[in-house]
């Protein structure tokens, strides 16, 4: 009987579905935009040979340029002009959003709505133009410098490469920026999180089939692959218990006169998840790791001893990097959580509708005792974040395992996909309930 009910479920489900137009637009957008973006991953940087870079990125490979090439869907081990992705885009994010908390007139300018918001945007698309032309002079500087045993992966150096190479990957990153900002508009789901999530999904695959081909050659061991395959269901399963996890604060209504009617007591939720919020901190700390590692790992490499130095220090599996990346994921949780969440708004509007926490005055002790609940759930959220994604860098740094099975990928990839099908379901809902309205108004004009 259960399992006859749950089949019709899935058919009235799928029946919405075909008959959502606008949703089924809005998926086929996505999924176009995402194609474009990964055809955009083999469009080669002009000036570059591709097999010289194939051998040294393969020699040099390990560490953090295979953690950027994670997050560029493969762009940086092919030199396309998608091989920053839209890292510099979230870098410039972080750096407005933390300029924004400690500026008044950025405050201000938020505040004022949506034009304060268009404004505070423009201006994150002027620095992503920044930091990606910074980074760009930087890549095309150190593969000047690169040589392979076929040769140097760019035949013809000079001024004109550098600048070709510049407005391409500039180019490729500012449309990549408009691209996800589309896909958030038109289509279904944070158009920048997808971006990265096809990026990590394309080269699951490959990760896969590299991982059993090392297998195959011994170099893997059975109970290794074991151990991986158990890390990573259990991975993904503490990821969607505690994703899905939250912290009911409960808000009560008293009666109130409406009109002529008098409207009943009600008791209502603050729904608080217990991971706030989800995927940032750990794509933010890893961008910002990645930032100042790009113009050291490919300008400062032979700059002298100090920069080797840094550059070791900031491996994966080092104890410096395992510390700045724990302490910077802690930080962005509690950083944007404060941001999505703020405890005086949200007293301040139980207190205009006349809602309360029993047990609790209205007012500052509401504010309190939100942002006192909040802290702590935000001190579990972030240690689970430093566990997600510190656990499987202890596994790689022993074990040699790919970067697509570590935390932070499956983070973003299980997260990206339970938030673009909630954003689904809503979708289905919103049509569902527009059809009944429709209904009712054609009945009612029957009779």
């Amino acid at each position: 009987m259960a399992s006859a009910v749950e089949q019709l479920a899935r058919n009235a489900n799928f029946s919405a579905l075909a008959k959502a137009t606008e949703l089924k637009k809005r998926i086929y957008f996505v999924l176009g935009a995402l194609l474009v973006y990964r055809l955009g991953t083999y469009v080669p940087i002009p000036g570059i040979d591709p097999e010289v870079w194939a051998g040294i990125f393969k020699q040099k490979g390990g560490g953090i340029l295979d953690m950027f090439n994670m997050f560029s869907g493969g762009a940086l081990s092919r030199m396309t002009i998608f091989s920053l992705n839209i890292m510099p885009y979230i870098s410039a994010s972080i750096i407005m959003q933390l300029a924004t908390a400690m500026s008044k007139q950025l405050e201000e300018l938020k505040k004022e709505g949506e034009v304060g918001r268009m404004k505070i945007n423009q201006y994150t698309r002027y620095l992503t133009v920044i930091l990606a032309t910074v980074q760009a002079y930087g890549l095309a500087v150190g593969l000047e410098s690169m040589n392979g045993p076929s040769g140097p992966a760019v035949p013809d150096p000079g001024m004109f490469f550098r600048l070709s190479t510049i407005i391409t990957i500039v180019g490729g990153t500012m449309f990549l920026m408009w691209l996800g900002e589309q896909i958030t508009s038109r289509g279904v789901g944070n158009g920048v999180s997808l971006i990265i999530f096809a990026g990590i999904v394309a080269e699951l695959p490959r990760a896969v089939g590299s991982t059993l081909e090392l297998t195959r050659q011994g170099q893997f061991s059975g109970a290794e692959l074991l151990m991986l395959v158990t890390m990573v269901i259990g991975v993904i399963a503490l990821i969607v218990f505690v994703e899905r996890a939250q912290r009911r604060v409960v808000v009560q209504y008293p009666k109130r006169q409406v009109g002529n009617k008098m409207s009943q007591a009600q008791t209502n939720h603050i729904p608080l998840k217990l991971n706030t919020a989800g995927v940032i901190p750990p794509i933010f700390a890893s961008s910002l790791l990645l930032l100042p590692l790009t113009v050291i790992g490919f300008v400062g490499a032979g700059g002298g001893d100090f920069w080797a130095d840094v550059t070791r220090y900031l491996q994966h599996g080092q104890p410096v990097y395992m510390i700045l990346y724990g302490l910077l994921v802690v930080f962005f949780c509690f950083f944007y959580t404060a941001i999505v969440f703020n405890p005086e708004e949200n007293a301040e509007t139980l207190r205009k509708y006349g809602g309360f926490i029993p047990g609790i005055r209205p007012g500052k002790n509401t504010a309190d005792y939100l942002d006192y609940v909040l802290t702590r759930i935000s001190t579990i959220g972030a240690l689970y974040l430093v566990f997600i994604c510190l656990l499987p860098e202890f596994l790689i740094a022993k074990y040699q395992m790919p970067f697509y099975f570590g935390g932070t990928s499956l983070l973003i990839v299980v997260s990206v996909t339970m938030d673009t099908v909630a954003q689904i379901h809503s979708h289905l809902i919103a049509h569902q309930y527009e059809g009944l309205m429709k209904k009712t108004k054609l009945r009612g004009r029957r009779r």
